[in-house]
This record gives C-alpha cells, sequence and structure tokens, in this order.
C-alpha cells in the first residue's frame, strides 16, 4: 500500500463514486404507490364525505357521527380537514371524550377506519365527530400563545365549517394548492408511510451491483 491509513477514507470515497453511486437508482425522483395515499381511493371516500354531510351542511355532532357510524372510511377526509395527523388526531379524542367519559381513539383505530373502513361502535363515532366538531369551531386546543399559530388558521378552516363549504362548492385556487404543498411538503405522508420501500431501493442497487461482479 503506497498510501497512509489517513487517506484510506477518502480513496474509498473514490472507488464508491466510480464503481457504486452511477448504479444507485435517483430514488428522490420517485415514490412507491400506495392504495391509501392514491388519489382514486381518497376521491372515492371525499365523495361520499360531500353526499353524506350534503356539501358540509349537515356536520353538526350526531350528523358527523351518523356519517361516521355508516361508513368510517370518511374520517380520512375530515381528519384531513383538520390538518391533524393520525396520532395526532388519536390524542384529540382523549382531550375531547375524556371530560364526558368518551374512551379515545388509538391512532391504531383511526387507521383502520380510514385505510379499512373497520366498524366504529356508536360510542367511538360519537367522540371522533365531538373531537372534530371542537377542533373546527376551535374550542378544543383554545388560543395560542406567543407566535404559535393554529393549524386551523388555514383558508379551508378560518372561518370554521363555512370555509369548508366555499372551497367545496368553489375549488381551489391553483396558487393557494401549490402554496398548501409548499407549507405542508410535497408527498410528505406517503413518502414517511414508504420509507423502506425507498431503503430497499439502494439495498437492491447494490445487491445487484455485487452479483453482477461476483461478490458474495
Amino acid at each position: 500500500m503506497n498510501h497512509g491509513t489517513n487517506e484510506h477514507p477518502s480513496i474509498y470515497a473514490e472507488i464508491a463514486r466510480l464503481l457504486y453511486v452511477p448504479h444507485l437508482a435517483p430514488d428522490f425522483a420517485y415514490i412507491h404507490e400506495d392504495h391509501f395515499y392514491g388519489r382514486e381511493y381518497f376521491e372515492q371516500v371525499y365523495a361520499d364525505a360531500y353526499v353524506a354531510t350534503e356539501g358540509f351542511t349537515r356536520v353538526v355532532e350526531d350528523e358527523l357521527s351518523s356519517v361516521l357510524e355508516h361508513n368510517p372510511r370518511t374520517l380520512l377526509v375530515f381528519r384531513t380537514i383538520t390538518g391533524l395527523r393520525k396520532a395526532e388526531f388519536a390524542h384529540a379524542t382523549i382531550m375531547a371524550g375524556e371530560p364526558i367519559g368518551l374512551s379515545p381513539l388509538s391512532s391504531n383505530k383511526v387507521d383502520a377506519m380510514e385505510r379499512d373502513g373497520t366498524a366504529a361502535t356508536n360510542e367511538q363515532a360519537l367522540v371522533a365527530a365531538k373531537t372534530l366538531c371542537q377542533i373546527i369551531d376551535g374550542s378544543l386546543f383554545g388560543v395560542p400563545a406567543g407566535d404559535l399559530v393554529s393549524k386551523q388558521a388555514k383558508p379551508d378552516t378560518e372561518n370554521g365549517w363555512p370555509s369548508v363549504r366555499r372551497f367545496a362548492s368553489a375549488g381551489v385556487p391553483f396558487s393557494l394548492f401549490l402554496h398548501q404543498r409548499h407549507y405542508g411538503g410535497s408527498f410528505r405522508q406517503i413518502l414517511d408511510a414508504t420509507s423502506k420501500k425507498r431503503g430497499d431501493l439502494i439495498e437492491d442497487a447494490v445487491e445487484a451491483l455485487f452479483r453482477q461482479n461476483g461478490i458474495p
């Protein structure tokens, strides 16, 4: 060896750059498909929620509870309107349900309802509906302190259900659509949900390279 040990890392890095890196797929350019996060699935569930609430006009607690009990998948639409993740919404059901003796939903239950349409009991539908109503009307979390901003201070919920109905009937301007993508991060949810598959892209590329060169 004609080089000192301090030079080995840079030598290995150069070898990797020449022989290994060109074989890696540019995984940042793609996403893995997932039916639950697909546009077709969401639009189906959205249509169900829209019809069941008559264009988000029938959204008092009892009405939402009935919708969720008869079609648990619609929770996906209502939760997305609030801007909360599954675990966050599940925690919110503790805040809404505990004062009146209702058991909260787990994040697994939220996922099962949204993804598989797993049945919700009358109590589960009620605590979900109560949570949704209190989030939208601003009574669950209260006024944030300091420079914090509520997640409901966004165009589709800034005035509660009337804002939801306005966008549901009139549509969303493209600039607003793009701003929400910029604000929230493009494809963030599905990238997180399929992170293992993304790791496999690199592992598969490495394995293929080793096999092609007879490396066990």
